[in-house]
């Protein structure tokens, strides 16, 4: 659940005007992964909003005795993180949009769940499909991650185990679109909230455009978006497991994102691997640790909260907790598919791993002096 966080930019130094780009490349690594970039705006109220949209949820059903729906309706809080750019007015408008979005992306992946295959062709439909609507439609941060991921966590959560579902497709999606209501309501108070304190500058407001179109950045990004989900989904299916292939594909889009350029690929690859890395190691510590159910709606929800405040600012660091908040809800969610905990650790990381690379390999399809957007 993230937005796009700035990339460094090279500083000049008057004894190295021309240092090999390698070595500049590397400068650039480094430093991203120690320096914490300026918030382009103040972060804690979307922070907030995020995490209470994983809270409430989670919290609630906990309360009603059953915390396994609280994780599945946990995840329509993506909805919440999307627009955040836009006026309190606009995100009453267009939030209940991309919940709808999201909640068809969650349906086609209970459908297709049964049949791998099909689901793993449907994992590369649903991939190119929502990034070029949401490219087309300029929507910005964080980029069409979440639609997919929702896709594949639908697809791995009602998969078929001993020849019945994990978890009926029906009580998946019934907690998923309560987890996108309650999230729009948080959205819509926390808009007339603002709206009643800070009115926004009529000349500053950016508007949708009422039709999609690609500009050569945004297809250079959607032929990407191409290439990792049809190379991280072959890979998945012919020499792993066909039912891993969705966080492939996540981990690949979420270094793709909606920056354009060869640096970013290579920037963004690096610190998604060592951002999940460090993250999955965070998630085994929380794994052997004897959590008492009435305390998972206050990790995920600080956890979430910690995600949006530092996004903008380390995206390595922030995905150390992205990491275990995605994992707690996928391996929770769908516990009854007997998943040991180390080994989806190791798998995780693996799977990263592949994806990473080829996120960043795909980075190539930019024009060597593309500016970063």
């Amino acid at each position: 659940m993230t937005a796009e966080p700035p990339e460094p930019e090279p500083r000049d130094h008057p004894e190295h005007h021309h240092p090999h780009p390698r070595t500049a490349l590397t400068r650039i690594w480094v430093r991203s992964l120690v320096s914490f970039a300026p918030a382009p705006a103040p972060r804690w109220p979307m922070a907030l909003q995020a995490a209470l949209s994983m809270f409430v949820p989670v919290g609630l059903f906990t309360l009603l005795g059953h915390p396994s729906v609280g994780l599945m309706a946990a995840s329509g809080a993506f909805t919440v993180i999307y627009v955040a750019w836009a006026t309190p007015a606009q995100r009453i408008r267009i939030l209940p949009v991309i919940g709808l979005a999201l909640l068809v992306c969650a349906a086609l992946g209970a459908v297709v769940a049964p049949w791998p295959a099909v689901a793993a062709i449907g994992l590369v439909v649903v991939a190119i499909v929502s990034s070029a609507l949401h490219y087309g439609y300029r929507l910005g941060p964080p980029g069409p991650l979440f639609f997919v991921l929702v896709y594949g966590l639908a697809t791995h959560v009602t998969a078929v185990v001993g020849g019945k579902r994990v978890v009926d497709p029906l009580l998946f999606l019934a907690a998923f679109a309560a987890g996108v209501a309650i999230a729009y309501l948080i959205a819509v108070v926390a808009a007339v909230i603002m709206h009643s304190v800070r009115r926004p500058d009529p000349d500053s407001v950016r508007r949708l455009p009422r039709t999609p179109s690609l500009d050569a950045d945004s297809r250079a990004l959607l032929v990407r978006v191409a290439i990792v989900a049809v190379l991280g989904t072959l890979l998945s299916v012919l020499l792993v497991d066909t039912a891993r292939a969705y966080w492939t594909v996540c981990a690949g889009l979420a270094v793709i994102g909606v920056n354009a350029g060869r640096r970013a690929a290579f920037v963004r690859g690096n610190q998604r691997l060592v951002g999940t890395v460090v993250g999955a190691g965070l998630f085994a510590g929380l794994a052997f640790l004897p959590i008492p159910v009435w305390l998972l709606p206050f990790l995920l929800g600080g956890l979430q909260y910690v995600v949006e405040i530092l996004v903008v600012r380390n995206y390595a660091l922030a995905l150390v907790f992205i990491t275990p908040l995605v994992l707690i809800i996928t391996s929770t969610a769908g516990a009854a598919s007997g998943v040991v905990t180390t080994a989806l650790i190791l798998e995780r990381v693996v799977d990263t791993l592949v994806g990473a690379l080829l996120g960043a390999a795909s980075g190539i399809v930019h024009p060597r002096r593309a500016r970063v957007g």
